[in-house]
C-alpha cells in the first residue's frame, strides 16, 4: 500500500486530473464509435429491409386485387347460377303443369273464357275487385275486352307514321 501511495504522491493532482480525464475520454470516444458503427450497421438493415417490403408490397399489390376482384366475380357467377337453377326448376314445373289437360283446360277457362259445348259463358264484373285492380296496377281499366285493346295497338303498329 506504501508502494501506491508513494507512486501517486509524485504525479501533482492535476497530473492526476488529466490523466483520469484522457483515460474517460478514451473510453467514452471508444464507446460511442462502438454504438455508431453498430447504428449504421443496423439503419442499413432496416434501409434494406423496408426496401425488400416495400418491393413486396408493389409486386404484390396488383395479383392481389386481381384475386379479390376474381373471387367477388366468381361469388356473383354462383349467384346467377343458383338463380338460373331456380327458375329452371320452376320452368320445369310450369311445363310439368301444362303436360296435363286438365291444368290447360283450367288456364283456358279462366284466362280466354272458354266454355264447353252447352255450357253457357257469363262475365260479370266486380266493382270492388276492379277498384283494387286500379289500385295495385295504377292505371285506370277501360270497359272494352282486352282482344279489342290487343286490335288497337295491331293498328297503331300498322299505321305509317305511328
Amino acid at each position: 500500500m506504501a508502494g501506491n501511495r508513494d507512486r501517486f504522491s509524485t504525479f501533482s493532482t492535476a497530473t492526476r486530473l488529466r490523466q483520469l480525464g484522457e483515460r474517460t475520454a478514451a473510453h467514452v470516444y471508444r464507446s460511442q464509435s462502438r454504438r455508431q458503427v453498430r447504428r449504421s450497421r443496423l439503419t442499413g438493415r432496416a434501409a434494406l429491409l423496408v426496401l425488400v417490403l416495400c418491393t413486396l408490397v408493389v409486386a404484390l399489390a396488383y395479383p392481389m386485387r386481381q384475386y379479390v376482384s376474381q373471387r367477388s366475380e366468381i361469388a356473383e357467377q354462383q349467384r346467377a347460377a343458383a338463380a338460373a337453377s331456380k327458375r329452371l326448376e320452376r320452368l320445369r314445373d310450369e311445363k310439368a303443369r301444362w303436360q296435363d289437360n286438365a291444368y290447360a283446360e283450367q288456364q283456358a277457362r279462366k284466362h280466354l273464357h272458354f266454355v264447353r259445348p252447352g255450357e253457357i259463358g257469363y262475365i260479370m264484373n266486380d266493382p270492388g275487385a276492379e277498384a283494387a285492380e286500379h289500385r295495385r296496377t295504377g292505371r285506370a281499366g277501360s270497359d272494352r275486352p282486352w282482344y279489342s285493346n290487343v286490335w288497337d295497338g295491331v293498328d297503331k303498329a300498322d299505321r305509317p307514321g305511328g
